[in-house]
């Protein structure tokens, strides 16, 4: 048995760098760590904003997972190329988009898609559209429930949205959409608290939906930091995406959910600006940079260095005196947010048993694919 770190990479002379590299075998551990987690896997969603890629998916189908959200056209599209059977588009479009999405609809119809709407006019402009298409789509409503981006508040014009999409001959409403992204303390138990509070004014409203008549709303809700909360609510679907990768911010912040960091930047020292400085090709255009900088990056390899100073393809650290790395020395980087960062790679580099043996390509990190 090898007494190498798990990320070591023997065959590193053959991989230039910056470069994304992926550990399949950690992938998988962490998709039945997802499932370990709910009593039914239909009720996971996972969002395939971090990966993008079909290979994951195709890994997340195996496992009995069936359902997903994306964000964008170019995710969903992947999402049917691999062969999803419910696609959620978690975004409102706008008439352009609605262009792009009825045909993708109706090229793959065994596919059951979905998007987001919060407001009146949006919802008439989607039925419209799918009369001429001679479709319906169904739609999720977006509602605000503190993170303050997107939706309407879950009071009495949610309810009314509800009532205006069923009456609308082109849209069908599933639901309810409640992202609580704002929820990230560390402590689990504030956590429980603070998403309780803001998931009760949308089952009161599916509650009075029902009473009404309609069929059960369905609750997509929660990213990674809430996912053990609604874990345990049978009422939602969760909708965590992080999870497949795992970064170095969730491994700090969230320590009661065992994912394993699954993707690393490689980096090597390109320089030695002064006794005590480094340089390495990590630039922001290699790494998210939308952290202050001593939070984009953590070296497993280097825990010590400190980041002085970034530009687009370099990055500077500090080593201290008497430092012993060498220009071509390794760096492995554990991104502190992934989900940005494998959007700057065209594609990453499969690791198992410490060998190179594919790449999977970041395919929907493009704002179009065909549609």
């Amino acid at each position: 048995m090898s007494n190498e770190p798990w990320y070591v990479i023997k065959d590193i002379d053959k991989l230039d760098s910056p470069a994304l590299v992926v550990y399949p075998d950690r992938v998988k551990h962490n998709i039945a760590v997802l499932k370990d987690f709910v009593s039914d896997t239909n009720r996971l969603r996972p969002h395939v904003k971090t990966h993008k890629s079909i290979e994951v998916t195709q890994l997340l189908l195996e496992a009995g997972i069936h359902k997903f959200k994306c964000a964008t056209i170019a995710e969903a599209e992947m999402l049917a190329i691999a062969g999803a059977k419910d696609i959620l588009l978690a975004y409102q479009p706008t008439e352009p988009k609605m262009h792009r999405l009825i045909p993708l609809i109706q090229q793959y119809p065994t596919i059951h898609f979905s998007c987001l709407v919060d407001n009146t006019e949006s919802a008439r402009m989607i039925s419209n559209l799918a009369d001429i298409s001679e479709i319906q789509v169904s739609v999720f409503i977006d509602v605000n429930v503190g993170m303050n981006r997107t939706g309407i508040l879950p009071d009495q014009e949610a309810f009314n949205l509800f009532e205006n999409l069923a009456g609308f001959s082109g849209t069908r409403p599933l639901g309810f959409h409640a992202y609580d992204g704002h929820i990230r303390e560390t402590d689990l138990e504030v956590r429980k608290q603070l998403c309780a509070e803001a998931l009760q004014p949308v089952l009161n409203i599916c509650d009075q939906l029902e009473m009404k008549g309609y069929e059960k709303p369905v609750i997509v809700a929660g990213g990674s930091p809430t996912f053990p909360v609604h874990a345990v609510n049978e009422r939602v679907e969760c909708s965590p995406g992080t999870f497949v990768y795992w970064d170095k911010g969730y491994q700090s912040s969230f320590p009661e959910q065992p994912f394993l960091t699954a993707t690393l930047v490689v980096t090597r020292v390109v320089s030695l600006p002064s006794p005590s400085h480094i340089c390495v090709d990590l630039g922001h255009k290699s790494i998210a940079a939308e952290n202050e900088l001593n939070r984009r990056v953590y070296f497993l390899n280097a825990p010590d260095l400190k980041p002085v100073g970034q530009s687009e393809e370099h990055l500077v650290l500090e080593a201290g005196e008497g430092h012993f790395y060498q220009v071509g020395d390794v760096l492995y980087g554990l991104p502190y947010h992934v989900c940005p960062t494998c959007a700057l790679y065209e594609k990453a580099y499969t690791i198992e048993n410490g060998i190179q043996t594919d790449t999977w390509k970041t395919i929907a990190r493009d704002r179009s694919i065909h549609y």
